[in-house]
């Protein structure tokens, strides 16, 4: 990794306007949490309707817009060519990057998950724990998956919603097959293996976890190739 880079891109997405956007989504998941905790006494209600909007909504949104915040502006204006001018591997450029919104991500996506599970229910952490380790596979999963899209499209962000919304939202939940290939199933799987109080979504542990380490190496190698053959014209 490099320090300056990380520096740089650590700035570039709590400077701008998105760092307010990515404050906002956790908040509302855990007023979402404190209401619903009030209006039900029955927390495994609770649970699924804020796990339910976190990993198909606040997650990947909170993932997308670090993603995308931290290579995105680069790529648009065109300064992305003098970052590659400097004698650094593009792999490290990929994986600093990655590395800074994947923090993001864990701090805004993963953790308001667990802390959402702890307002339902502070007498069951192991659920709380569950959905935060998950989501913390998800996100990571997620967090290469935008970042390579940022790379390789300037409409990144359409093609990620289109992706987190239309995929694994509503596809997601009327064709059961698509869990095999839906990141968010995979977060579940794993939560499901650290507390029997989460839905097993039929998988497989190693399955689950194979698959989110395959998609992370595969988009962290993608993103690094991608910026390799990156020209000032290289649009789509």
């Amino acid at each position: 990794m490099n320090r300056t880079i990380l520096r740089l891109s650590r700035q570039a997405l709590l400077g701008r306007r998105r760092g307010i956007v990515l404050v906002l989504i956790p908040g509302v998941l855990l007023v979402l949490a404190v209401v619903v905790s009030a209006l039900t006494s029955d927390p495994s209600v609770g649970y699924e309707a804020v796990a339910n909007l976190g990993f198909t909504l606040a997650l990947p949104l909170v993932t997308l817009l670090a993603a995308t915040a931290v290579l995105g502006p680069e790529v648009d204006d065109g300064s992305i060519v003098y970052l590659l001018a400097k004698p650094v591997s593009r792999h490290v450029i990929a994986l600093s990057k990655f590395v800074v919104a994947w923090a993001a991500t864990m701090v805004f996506g993963a953790l308001p998950l667990f802390a959402a599970g702890l307002v339902l229910d502070v007498g069951d952490p192991r659920r709380a724990a569950a959905w935060g380790v998950g989501a913390a596979v998800a996100g990571t999963a997620y967090t290469a998956l935008f970042l390579g899209l940022a790379a390789f499209t300037r409409h990144a962000v359409v093609v990620g919603l289109l992706f987190a919304l239309l995929w694994e939202g509503v596809l997601g939940s009327v064709l059961d097959g698509i869990r095999w290939v839906a990141i968010g199933a995979w977060g579940r799987e794993v939560a499901a293996a650290i507390s029997s109080a989460v839905p097993d979504q039929s998988m497989g542990l190693g399955y689950a976890v194979v698959a989110a380490v395959v998609v992370t190496v595969a988009a962290l190698w993608f993103t690094g190739d991608r910026l390799r053959s990156f020209t000032l014209r290289g649009d789509e």
